[in-house]
């Protein structure tokens, strides 16, 4: 008996040796795949880098998981407390596993064995566990994978404080609506920062982590309600809240109101976009997505929604001259008409407008139903809005409305002000357009609009548009001349002229108004903005020169030195074109434009500035007596400030009695030159004044003519000066800066000489020692403009309507860079 106890004893120690051993080697093995947890004390969780305009209004958010990274320390108690509640009652007080919670588990999983269901029922994690799990695991259910997390949570308590596992946790976790960590969390739900939250919201985001589309708030909203309710239940166990507290919050609604994403400024979707792509340019997709860069723009809200409806109007105006083309679609009405109706999208970015549908048509008055709007889950509303449509609000359409509409027909309308329940027809515009402001002083893009809608079409005709310039292009021209010894007093011939082409072609430049109007001043051919005087002019100077001009104001890269080019006939972008001038209006400083003033990293460094100027002094600990700070430009100087002067004034004088008169109801100093290119494809404006430099461009997207009323001066400057009103509104007048040493002298405008007492004349400003006296009229400039006046002179006594013949081209002329030959 006792030799068999005894054999026994020893089996079951055999059995329990080789059972711990076993566990001991199987154990060995989980333990030896572990990764490595101290990783976690590097961790830098993927942040949403956010874009702000220049007075910090939120732009756009850009992040392949929206998250927020908020330290434990700014978390606030009443959310901690709920997801202590929610997830582990414990956590301050265990050592990384949660024994309550392993048991319920183990309970629940036995249980469904013996269901017949061999699936894991639910972990019992702790928070630890879940920090394990979340970083450095898979989400894999399996025994092996379990007891591998609570191994690394017991290590992770054995190195971290509690708060730092918290804070990993918090700022990790998956919420729902791409939301990453409960900072995300308060903004995407209910559009808070984490202190706003009241405790029913609190509580709804703490009742997430278990599954967020199980408590879904539009798809499963009593599931949410009940879930939210159960964690201020756990709250009021754990002595965290007031009964009465809970009970007054649990009878709240869960007034979640999710939180847009994109562009959060709607009239700046084409600058956001444009921003998004110059991050990626810099730092890359996954710094862009995830590196929590906060990123400060240059655009000025409200001057960009002036841009934008300035704009517009203009676009708007030029399309219903054209008449009515068709309905945006035509829907069945047998059903709902709201559903119909809605499944149509309307433009986002264009909130004045909505979409209708046609209910009845009678003669002039139509019946039309407005699209439903939409619930927070996208969902079309019940209710079912109409209105009118009448012909005497729809004044630029001179049919009957019935005649071009049926029922079942979707259009776009907006309200008539002042009548309730009326309605007027809008429709898209074809015809498409850019504009864009910057200060002239720093390439500061204040505002950018790059079509008619965004929503429509995402392609930037302000950055991404390569047009003709035409004649908005000849201040290139007639700079580079003014550099080079010509004044703007200076005689050049408006005469017709020929030139045989390299392929034996013979090109014969004309003026808009076919007509020839002979010796001119530099003045009055950019006023009047002559062609063939142009043409004149570059030929005159040297096209390799214009080019070079063209190259240092950044208009082109590269331009073929060709004489058709002097009129605009290369292809550029209004940003371009815009900056150009802006390098006119601040002296001849080359302008860099920028759509960002500053980059910081996720911890607030600044790792990119825009303006690169040096200050001498600015960074002194303390006042000695010293100076004040000095500012030096080191930006390239590529006109002479007294030229920039003189092409300014000159354009001044396209605004005052050239072609930009529109823009002079201003009542301000406004310089600018119109261009319209062949068959009226291309119109354009770009001008400015010492605060604000503006480029405006009208044309279809594949050119086309806009017929004649599609002029630069017709169409381009009153969006200039309508948008110039608004944003300048309130403003003094400032004139423009005149460089020290320049004369003024008063000259007759049709000679170029000085004007006699009592004549009367334009103040012209000359260099030093070009000026005209009352005794000459050949002024005082190089002896390649006096030359050239010579010779056209000439030319002109020969002129009675005939053509000039071809000129041999002339020997070129000494070059000069930056004010030397």
């Amino acid at each position: 008996m006792f030799r068999l106890l005894g054999w026994l004893f020893g089996f079951g120690m055999f059995l329990a040796l080789g059972g711990v051993g076993a566990a001991a080697v199987y154990l060995s093995t989980v333990t030896a795949e572990l990764p490595d947890y101290t990783v976690l004390k590097d961790y830098q969780p993927p942040v949403t880098t956010r874009v702000h305009a220049a007075d910090g209004t939120l732009l756009a958010e850009y992040a392949r998981e929206r998250r927020l990274f908020q330290p434990i320390e700014t978390v606030p108690p009443l959310l901690i407390e709920a997801f202590l509640s929610a997830e582990d009652k414990d956590f301050y007080s265990h050592n990384g596993i949660a024994l309550d919670g392993i048991i319920r588990a183990l309970r629940d999983n036995v249980l469904a064995r013996m269901d017949g269901n061999s699936s894991i029922q639910g972990g019992g994690s702790s928070i630890t566990q879940q920090v394990a799990k979340n970083f450095l695991l898979t989400s894999e259910q399996t025994w092996d994978r379990k007891l591998q997390e609570a191994l690394l949570a017991i290590r992770i308590e054995s190195t971290f404080t509690k708060d730092k596992i918290l804070e990993l946790y918090l700022n990790e976790i998956f919420l729902g609506l791409n939301s990453y960590g409960v900072a995300a969390a308060a903004l995407n739900y209910f559009d808070k920062a984490l202190y706003q939250l009241t405790l029913p919201e609190a509580a709804y985001i703490a009742a997430l982590p278990k599954g967020p589309n199980n408590y879904h708030p539009f798809r499963r909203p009593q599931a949410a309600f009940e879930r939210r309710n159960w964690v201020i239940d756990r709250m009021v166990e754990n002595g965290y809240v007031a009964p009465a507290e809970a009970a007054q919050a649990k009878e709240e609604a869960l007034n979640v109101i999710p939180r847009a994403s994109g562009s959060q400024l709607y009239s700046a979707e084409y600058f956001t976009e444009d921003v998004r792509r110059e991050l990626a340019k810099l730092y890359g997709e996954d710094q862009l997505y995830g590196g929590g860069l906060s990123v400060r723009t240059t655009l000025e809200p409200r001057l960009q929604e002036y841009a934008r409806r300035a704009l517009m109007d203009g676009l708007i105006q030029f399309d219903q001259q054209r008449g009515f083309r068709e309905p945006v679609a035509s829907v069945d009405l047998s059903e709902d008409w709201g559903l119909a109706v809605s499944a149509i999208k309307p433009l986002s970015d264009v909130p004045e407008w909505q979409l209708a549908v046609v209910l009845e048509a009678n003669g002039n008055e139509l019946t039309i139903g407005l699209r439903p709007e939409s619930d927070a889950d996208g969902k079309p509303g019940v209710d079912r809005l109409t209105g009118t449509l009448s012909g005497g609000d729809v004044r630029w359409v001179s049919k009957r409305l019935d005649s071009i509409l049926a029922v079942g027909d979707v259009i776009y309308v907006s309200p008539v002000a002042g009548k309730s329940g009326s309605y007027t027809l809008q429709q898209v515009p074809e015809i498409e357009g850019a504009l864009v402001a910057m200060d002239p002083r720093t390439g500061r893009v204040q505002a950018m609009v790059g079509g008619f809608s965004f929503s429509e079409s995402e392609f930037n005709r302000a950055t991404q548009a390569l047009r003709q310039p035409g004649s908005s292009f000849k201040p290139i021209v007639y700079a580079a001349a003014l550099d080079n010894g010509y004044t703007p007093a200076s005689i050049v011939l408006d005469a017709p002229i020929e030139m045989r082409m390299a392929d034996g072609s013979v090109w014969r430049p004309e003026n808009a108004s076919q007509q020839f109007y002979g010796p001119q001043t530099l003045r009055r051919g950019i006023e009047r903005s002559r062609n063939v005087m142009t043409v004149r002019l570059a030929r005159e100077i040297g096209m390799p020169l214009v080019a070079d001009y063209a190259k240092l104001f950044g208009v082109y890269d590269t331009m073929q030195p060709v004489l058709s080019m002097a009129l605009g006939a290369g292809e550029t972008t209004a940003m371009r074109m815009t900056s150009a001038y802006a390098t006119m209006a601040n002296g001849g400083r080359k302008i860099q434009p920028t759509l960002i003033d500053r980059i910081q990293d996720r911890y607030g460094k600044t790792v990119y500035r825009h303006d690169q100027r040096i200050c001498e002094g600015c960074n002194a600990e303390a006042w000695n007596g010293q100076g004040e700070p000095r500012i030096i430009d080191t930006r390239q100087q590529v006109l002479d400030p007294m030229t920039a002067y003189q092409i300014t004034s000159m354009m001044e004088g396209v605004v005052l009695r050239g072609t930009g008169t529109a823009a002079a109801r201003l009542n301000r100093p406004v310089a600018g030159k119109t261009g319209t290119t062949n068959d009226y494809k291309d119109a354009w404006f770009v001008g400015f004044t010492p605060e604000l430099a503006v480029g405006v461009y009208i044309g279809y997207d594949t050119p086309r003519s806009m017929g004649s009323a599609g002029s630069g001066a017709g169409m381009a400057v009153p969006v200039f000066a309508g948008f110039m009103a608004n944003a300048l509104e309130g403003k003094p007048a400032t004139p423009f800066n005149v460089p020290t040493g320049m004369d003024r002298v008063r000259i007759n405008p049709d000679t170029g000489t000085a004007a006699y007492e009592g004549e009367s004349g334009i103040a012209e400003a000359f260099k030093p020692g070009t000026g005209p006296n009352l005794m000459t009229s050949v002024i005082g400039v190089g002896h390649a403009a006096n030359d050239a006046l010579v010779r056209d002179q000439m030319l002109q006594q020969q002129y009675n309507g005939g053509i000039v013949p071809p000129q041999p081209e002339p020997e070129p002329q000494p070059r000069r860079t930056l004010f030397g030959w």
